[in-house]
């Protein structure tokens, strides 16, 4: 509840309801008017925070920031999702190499698949 998310965030409610209407947290819904804010919310008006109180930035720099760090982490897991998909070619071309040692190898051929990452373009505005 808000309430509870204000007093461990140590702000004014009314700071958290602003917050939510510049889109920089965006808490679930128990009905129409029941604000719910999870761990990862907290965390994120924590952040807010110390951008704003620490660092001194302002709240139109720290939208920037955060979705910097947004399409950071989202760039972060499908990378980390294409690395795994390498491995698991590479473990199974490992397996057909084991499997067959007799197998003829082109010479324009690579022992190993070779890594096609892929990475999003990202708008900063």
């Amino acid at each position: 509840m808000i309430g509870v998310a204000a007093q461990l965030c140590d702000i004014h409610p009314q700071t958290l309801r602003q917050y939510e209407r510049l889109g920089l947290v965006n808490p679930q819904r128990a009905g129409a008017k029941n604000r719910l804010y999870s761990d990862a919310d907290i965390r994120r008006v924590k952040q807010i925070q110390r951008l704003t109180q620490d660092m001194g930035v302002n709240l139109a720099g720290v939208e920037l920031i955060l979705r910097l760090l947004d399409d950071m982490e989202e760039m972060r897991r499908d990378v980390d999702a294409q690395f795994a998909e390498y491995v698991e070619q590479a473990e199974q071309r490992i397996r057909q190499l084991l499997e067959n040692p007799n197998i003829p190898i082109r010479a324009d051929q690579s022992l190993l698949p070779v890594p096609q990452i892929k990475t999003k373009r990202i708008g900063l505005l």
